[in-house]
């Protein structure tokens, strides 16, 4: 697979990254926040980094027991909209991503861009999100399979529930490939 460079691979495209909108310029040029972002070591121009994680709740979300989770939402999403290399999140027209549950009523979903493995990975395992995975089991039960996988997606391209899912369904299946893989064992993006 060779992932495009933008949703119209043209100079000039105008597009929402990581909630902010920008302007791609050139083929390996964006400008966003005024910065151009060329030489940025994680910004991978022709592919960014998909995850989806599941987490099947113990409670429903508005019982006393998620109100510490809840509690925290804002705070480590807006950890996430801040970090370098995030491009993009699923959320609702309010910016819920909890509203939004395509798994069943007592899964919540995280699907997101990144720029690369690297960002998500320190974003992930050294900002103050760590706290919160930490806790994890205080709120979520224990998955027996997969509920986690990354993949690359051609620049500009934002999955939406279906394609995550098959992707977490091909690693479970296949364990980790090019096409469904984990922090674990990771692979490159695709020229």
């Amino acid at each position: 697979m060779r992932c495009a460079n933008g949703p119209n691979n043209s100079p000039e495209t105008r597009y929402n990254r990581g909630g902010k909108q920008c302007t791609q310029v050139s083929l390996r040029s964006y400008i966003f926040h005024g910065i151009d972002h060329n030489n940025d070591k994680d910004n991978m121009a022709h592919c960014e980094l998909a995850q989806l994680n599941i987490a099947q709740m113990r409670t429903p979300i508005d019982a006393p027991e998620m109100a510490d989770f809840v509690a925290n939402l804002d705070r480590i999403n807006a950890l996430a909209e801040a970090a370098p290399g995030f491009v993009w999140r699923l959320q609702s027209d309010e910016g819920n991503a909890t509203a939004l549950r395509p798994f069943g009523d007592s899964t919540l979903v995280n699907l997101s861009v990144w720029a690369s493995v690297d960002a998500l990975n320190i974003y992930v395992y050294k900002s103050a999100h760590v706290e919160i995975m930490k806790r994890r089991k205080e709120w979520f039960d224990r998955m027996q399979e997969a509920y986690m996988v990354l993949w690359w997606v051609p620049a500009g391209h934002r999955p939406d529930e279906a394609e995550a899912m098959q992707r977490l369904q091909t690693l479970r299946a296949m364990g980790p490939t090019d096409k469904a893989f984990t922090f674990k064992q990771t692979f490159p993006a695709p020229l």
